[in-house]
């Protein structure tokens, strides 16, 4: 087999990722499913030729990086079909690759369910609004629409931090610059040190993954930039938390302080197996207001919950519960499903009446 044909062959299928390991059948998974594209096993040989293939198509890109780091990152495309993002690694002292579809158009949020008070949040001219969730819950494609959006509502200048760049975005009513790492800047923080002298309008910051990331951003929205960002957390007050953790002890609670003052929203996002076989979005909206300033501040993020229950009646946040109740209600996911992923799996159980 070759790599063009197992390309080819998810992109058919609808697959999202495939995944290239010695001694299984490469894999896609297809609407959530893991399905193997061809019968035969592949060996050790077959990934190392798979994987020299995907270099070959990315262009410009050694491989110096996956053998003597263990693992890289990075994008590429097959011409007039579709893009792809690739991390080759070492694994049992053999090579592997797991790979994820990005198609070359920007994506619509009405097709993949994003809600309008996510997309709305782009409206902001300053401070810092994250998207969370687990690895391949969609945080990229949330973050790309949002940019897309400000690109073609209002004039400015974008600088885009990504690893790699995803979705490629053209010059709209804004300028769009697009920096990828390590390609165009070796670090993240780097890249956002030498954005804050490009005089931006909005950062996108494809991650924030260290300390020094995670000061450097807040210092961006502090001075009057839009910073959109991502983390691999689950709900608000984890975010908070995963943030105000990652400093010393002697530097959190003025953390504490600069977060209640720049941050705008969160957003999580998980992707829900649904009763036909398929996956849906659910939402997490916290818009921050004068109460979930005092927790962030306070250190009282337990509270959270609560207040994103009740902006979730009063419709200006969305609470992961009250969403997961409403695809139950509408048939879309079974009442299990709706328990298993529950913020308060014991209150939903309950309301569902299990």
């Amino acid at each position: 087999m070759e790599l063009q044909d197992i390309l080819k062959k998810t992109l058919d299928l609808g697959g999202s990722d495939i995944f290239i390991v010695p001694g299984s059948p490469v894999t896609a998974k297809v609407r959530g499913q893991m399905t193997p594209l061809f019968p035969e096993r592949v060996m050790p040989e077959d990934t190392e030729r798979l994987i020299r293939q995907t270099y070959a198509l990315a262009k410009n890109r050694g491989m110096e990086q996956l053998l003597s780091e263990g693992d890289d990152d990075f994008s590429f495309s097959m011409e007039r079909l579709c893009r792809f993002r690739c991390n080759a690694y070492r694994q049992r002292g053999t090579l592997a690759a797991a790979y994820r579809v990005v198609t070359f158009g920007l994506p619509d949020p009405r097709q993949l369910a994003i809600p309008d008070l996510v997309i709305d949040l782009s409206r902001q001219r300053s401070g810092m609004i994250l998207v969370t969730g687990p690895a391949g819950s969609g945080k990229s494609t949330t973050l790309a629409c949002m940019i897309d959006c400000i690109n073609r509502s209002r004039a400015g200048h974008i600088i885009t931090i990504e690893d790699p760049i995803e979705y490629l975005h053209s010059h709209g009513r804004s300028l769009v610059s697009q920096r990828e790492v390590p390609a165009d800047a070796p670090t993240f923080a780097r890249a956002l040190r030498a954005a804050l002298r490009q005089a931006p309008d909005v950062i996108m910051l494809g991650e924030m993954r260290d300390e020094e990331t995670m000061q450097t951003a807040i210092t961006a929205a502090e001075t009057g930039h839009l910073l959109l960002s991502s983390l691999h957390t689950v709900g608000a007050a984890k975010t908070i938390d995963r943030i105000v953790d990652a400093f010393p002890p002697n530097q959190q609670q003025q953390v504490r302080i600069q977060l209640s003052m720049v941050l705008r929203a969160v957003v999580s996002q998980r992707l829900v197996p649904t009763v036909d076989g398929g996956q849906t979005p659910v939402f997490e909206v916290m818009t921050v207001n004068s109460a979930i300033q005092n927790m962030i501040r306070d250190g009282k993020t337990y509270q959270m919950d609560n207040v994103i229950y009740s902006g979730s009646a009063a419709q200006s946040m969305l609470s992961m519960d009250n969403e997961l109740l409403r695809l139950c209600k509408e048939g879309r996911i079974a009442r299990e499903t709706a328990a298993l992923y529950a913020v308060n799996p014991d209150a939903l159980r309950k309301r569902l009446g299990m």
